[in-house]
């Protein structure tokens, strides 16, 4: 399981953007970047710097998943027939931890992988403890009967900045099943991902 160490929102700050969307991130009250020199003017980025930062975006708001396993996906969606970017996108959110997320039965990306590692996630009816487990189209992912009453899970159904999108369908407050790949303007994104420039990225 990807471990994240650092705070989760000083990423929000480095990127100037709140790519989670959540009303208490750092960058709603301080917009400029963290650290001793956070506030210092910045320079004109250089492509591979817009390279780099979009693919840094787009690890991040998966829950910052490791180099090695990020650049194993972007491996499998080159050589998936079609748009590499949008490859990508639907093999990062056919993993189990973000459909949790989406299905909103954690408030965080890195809840969901918490709980999905703590045994309370059902694929099919079967117990599944693996967050970057592919689902495919079809599956149902369930809440075990413990998460159905924890407070976490609980709050997040709640949280009103975030909807179910269309390609995860509900069943009830504790089952939703995954209808399709969603293409990148499917997906709710917060801010403008743009895995056009991690494909170049890669590709260099």
């Amino acid at each position: 399981m990807s471990k994240r160490k650092s705070a989760k929102y000083k990423l929000d700050r480095r990127m100037g953007e709140n790519i989670w969307g959540r009303p208490n991130s750092p960058i709603n009250r301080r917009s400029y970047g963290p650290g001793q020199h956070g506030q210092r003017r910045k320079g004109k980025m250089s492509d591979y710097g817009l390279q780099l930062r979009a693919k840094q975006k787009l690890k991040g708001y998966y829950g910052d998943v490791t180099e090695k396993q990020f650049r194993r996906t972007y491996g499998e969606a080159a050589k998936m027939k079609g748009d590499t970017g949008q490859n990508l996108i639907g093999l990062l959110e056919r993993r189990l931890d973000m459909l949790v997320y989406r299905a909103k039965f954690a408030p965080t990306i890195f809840a969901a992988r918490q709980i999905v590692s703590h045994g309370h996630i059902r694929v099919n009816g079967v117990k599944c403890n693996i967050a970057s487990r592919r689902i495919n189209v079809g599956d149902v992912i369930s809440l075990g009967d413990k998460a159905k009453e924890m407070a976490l899970v609980i709050e997040a159904q709640s949280l009103p900045e975030r909807e179910i999108p269309d390609y995860v369908a509900a069943d009830g407050t504790d089952k939703v099943s995954f209808t399709r790949v969603p293409t990148l303007d499917e997906v709710p994104y917060p801010v403008t991902m743009e895995p056009n420039l991690v494909v170049e990225f890669y590709s260099r």
